[in-house]
């Protein structure tokens, strides 16, 4: 972990860039949202509305720009408590405020050296490089207009950090005290997280993780270790446990990650279960794919079954998940600094468990599209 002795220092970076999702603000936004979502795919208007009826049942209205603009102010004051002199800026993929528009905002006030938090802290395609390649494509499109090009650089992945971790902790044993104290030690603990194709899980990573699952598999099933191990040691009780997935989105013919939580939620009953707390270990906060496919779809699933459930929070706009992101940004501007010669030796990098930290600069071949496409912040 950095030297935070001292007056905390950014530089090289002049700016932090929060990049997310993105979402729908009404009713009136539903649609043209999917739309750049889906832009390329094809897919008609009306199975757009089809597909977008899940944020209708919430008026039209994603939680996540709110959920941002709760971390944005967290981070905002987490830096200023600690001394730490970097403006953050928020940018979405998909909807308001756009990336390109808010990287323009960074250039014109001034801003060359950027450090971008994206809100996905796994190795994914989806995760990872499409974020990259909406970062170039953005750079490309200031390029386009004239406006000096930042240098831009992408955190590490975050999901073994303690700050990511511990807060998930805390979590479970929460939603474990929401079920009937008789049910608490014998509950499955279901660690639930976006599916994806098998082919793109298969490819997460570097080259050298790819195989069965690839680094995405093999980095959720860490963290749901290390959860389940200290849910374990805080509660006396040693829960069975298990990684499954939500959201599936593509087409039937297609391979995707599984179990489904739905399905493994009627596994669980059928085999005596007393009861599962839902643990959605692979998303920062409590966005759509959480309020409707865990607290809505997966619960009344529960409820027909006639099994007891919770779910656990995630991590969100919590104190300890800025302070990671503060050390993150140090520890990644003492080592451009250490690479640049004004250091006299690397940071400490911190993480949880028997992965490590992650890398900084995305190597070629990690996590690759079907098609290539220019992607900012690595190496290809």
């Amino acid at each position: 972990m950095p030297d935070q002795s001292e007056q905390p220092s950014p530089a090289p970076y002049d700016a932090l860039l929060l990049l997310s999702f993105g979402g729908p603000e009404g009713p009136e936004d539903v649609v043209p949202f999917l739309e750049n979502v889906t832009r390329g795919r094809g897919i008609p208007r009306e199975r757009l509305k089809e597909v977008g009826r899940h944020y209708f049942l919430f008026g039209g209205v994603s939680p996540i720009n709110a959920q941002n603009r709760e971390l944005l102010q967290a981070l905002r004051k987490d830096f200023a408590e600690h001394g730490l002199d970097l403006p953050v800026y928020w940018g979405n993929r998909n909807w308001a405020p756009y990336l390109t528009d808010t990287l323009r905002e960074m250039v014109t006030d001034g801003h060359r050296r950027i450090l971008v938090l994206a809100t996905s802290a796994y190795a994914s395609y989806s995760g990872c490089r499409q974020y990259r390649e909406n970062l170039a494509d953005a750079l490309a499109a200031l390029e386009g207009e004239g406006l000096p090009l930042p240098r831009v650089d992408k955190l590490r992945h975050y999901f073994n950090h303690p700050g990511f971790v511990r807060p998930m902790v805390d979590a479970t044993v929460a939603a474990l005290g929401e079920l009937p104290e008789g049910l608490r030690d014998a509950a499955h603990l279901a660690f639930t997280t976006h599916s994806i194709p098998t082919a793109a899980a298969d490819t997460s990573g570097p080259p050298a993780d790819h195989g069965e699952g690839g680094a995405y598999v093999a980095e959720h099933l860490e963290v749901a270790r290390l959860v389940a191990d200290a849910v374990r040691e805080r509660t006396g009780a040693d829960r069975p446990w298990r990684l499954v997935y939500q959201s599936r989105s593509g087409a039937p013919h297609i391979p995707w990650l599984e179990p489904d939580i739905c399905d493994h939620l009627e596994e669980l009953h059928g085999a005596g279960a007393a009861a599962a707390v839902m643990v959605p270990i692979g998303f920062v906060s409590d966005h759509m794919e959480v309020t409707y496919d865990l607290d809505t779809e997966a619960t009344d699933k529960a409820a027909e079954l006639g099994l007891p459930v919770s779910r656990a929070s995630t991590v969100g706009a919590d104190p300890r998940f800025a302070a990671a992101v503060r050390d993150l940004v140090l520890e990644r501007a003492a080592t451009e600094r250490f690479a640049e010669g004004r250091a006299a030796a690397a940071p400490e990098r911190c993480a949880l468990g028997a992965l490590g930290p992650s890398h900084d600069l995305c190597p070629a071949g990690c996590c690759p599209a079907r098609s290539p496409r220019p992607a900012a912040a690595g190496v290809d």
